[in-house]
């Protein structure tokens, strides 16, 4: 039986917050657990496992920056729109390092395909339909972007950045010009 009070979302929610405070290859069910001073097994009836909190958690990360994303988005194009996720990447990360961990967790195909991790694809693909790029180029530039704000904020957020000048908020300007300036003039293919 489910303790009252209790529910999937709430659980969900709560191992977000703790992803964010602790790591999130620190969530399990029984730290959750203990969070809600509750036996771990009356937490069986909303959640599967560990692995299954974790990817409930990766879920709602990935909806979290998909709506963050679509909405930064709205009526802007070209480098605008390209600072306007890139910027909602980083601001996420700074916010939720936790969560943001979590919305690289690796998913199985069909919840991969179900997630809004698939309306993230989709909205950096309407980005880069403002510096006209057919495929398989447009792919590449996804690729791209991907490589480059996610590994820039993984080293920012470790501590990379912070012992050399210029600063990295001029690095991270610097370099959005530059793949504004890469998209524009993409290189012809052979």
């Amino acid at each position: 039986m489910a303790r009252a009070g209790l529910t999937t979302d709430r659980l969900v929610r709560a191992g977000a917050e703790l992803a964010d405070e602790v790591g999130f290859d620190q969530v399990t069910v029984s730290a959750l657990a203990r969070r809600f001073d509750v036996k771990v097994a009356s937490l069986y009836s909303h959640l599967r496992n560990s692995q299954d909190l974790k990817t409930r958690i990766a879920l709602l990360a990935l909806e979290e920056m998909a709506d963050r994303a679509a909405g930064a988005l709205a009526g802007r194009s070209g480098k605008d729109a390209l600072a306007a996720f890139a910027n909602v990447c980083r601001d996420y990360a700074r916010a939720h390092p936790g969560r943001y961990t979590a919305a690289r967790h690796p998913l199985d195909d069909a919840t991969a395909a179900g997630s809004a991790g698939v309306r993230i694809a989709q909205l950096t693909r309407a980005i880069l339909r403002g510096y006209d790029l057919a495929e398989p180029d447009q792919t590449h530039a996804v690729r791209l972007l991907g490589s480059v704000f996610h590994g820039y904020v993984d080293l920012e957020t470790a501590g990379g950045f912070a012992h050399s000048a210029p600063d990295s908020e001029e690095s991270w300007d610097r370099i959005l010009d530059a793949l504004d300036s890469l998209l524009r003039n993409w290189p012809a293919r052979p």
